[in-house]
């Protein structure tokens, strides 16, 4: 990456020197994620039509799948970190509700979730990733369910945290703090990017870490904070973190 042309919204606060590892979030930080979850749901519908044909039926409805995952979400409070586990199991419901077998849940929401990590990355995605990969180790940070392997991103994190498998997510300072630890790090000395004001910077800066605020969206920036601390760092792109990070 030829580092050139800036377009930085503000690094007045971070200290680069004492940056030694940076974490990173996933959705809508290296791919945007609605268009794959909506390629994935029609993969999903897709299937169903195979296997299932009146769940298929029910869910084009308008509002049923949001009804029933909803209805999920109050059940199985248990499953609030788990987005895998949530998903499967509005599947379920759905197709108890429309009279299938329940246990076609499982290969329906296989065939969601290989499709989901089919992601299309943003153009500044690869070449930041090599650039900071040879420079800190980089953690993974999700509340998502993206794979980093099956994602193709894989070579450029040392580890990766996810809510389901560790047990709680962002904004909850544990998995900030477990991701500097898998390094050799205190959070102090981990620099935290994501797109999500609360999640991602309110979150690691709760845990102790700088906080760089992914914002591609302007008109999101414009919008008043109202979330007490800043960010030390605001970019429009991943190009603009590393020119930040090189520049000091």
């Amino acid at each position: 990456m030829t580092l050139e042309t800036p377009a930085l919204a503000g690094h007045d606060g971070l200290d680069v020197k004492r940056i030694a590892a940076i974490s990173l979030d996933l959705d809508d930080t290296l791919w945007p994620i609605w268009p794959t979850i909506e390629r994935a749901e029609r993969v999903l519908h897709a299937w169903l039509l195979r296997e299932a044909p009146k769940t298929a039926e029910l869910l084009v409805t308008p509002g049923v799948l949001r009804e029933l995952r909803q209805a999920t979400e109050r059940e199985r409070s248990d499953l609030a970190h788990d987005l895998s586990a949530l998903r499967r199991e509005s599947i379920r419901a759905a197709l108890r509700r429309a009279g299938e077998d329940p246990a076609l849940a499982d290969p329906a929401f296989d065939a969601f979730f290989e499709e989901r990590q089919r992601v299309e990355l943003y153009d500044d995605a690869l070449p930041a990733l090599k650039w900071l990969s040879e420079r800190y180790p980089l953690v993974a940070v999700s509340n998502g369910n993206a794979d980093i392997h099956r994602t193709g991103v894989g070579r450029w994190f040392r580890t990766a945290f996810n809510a389901r498998a560790f047990g709680s997510g962002k904004p909850h300072a544990p998995i900030f703090r477990a991701a500097a630890a898998s390094v050799g790090l205190l959070p102090r000395d981990v620099l935290h990017v994501g797109d999500d004001a609360m999640l991602d910077v309110v979150g690691a800066l709760d845990a102790g870490m700088q906080a760089a605020w992914l914002v591609r969206d302007t008109d999101e920036e414009r919008k008043p904070w109202a979330h007490g601390a800043r960010p030390q760092l605001v970019v429009p792109n991943l190009h603009a973190l590393c020119m930040a990070l090189d520049a000091q």
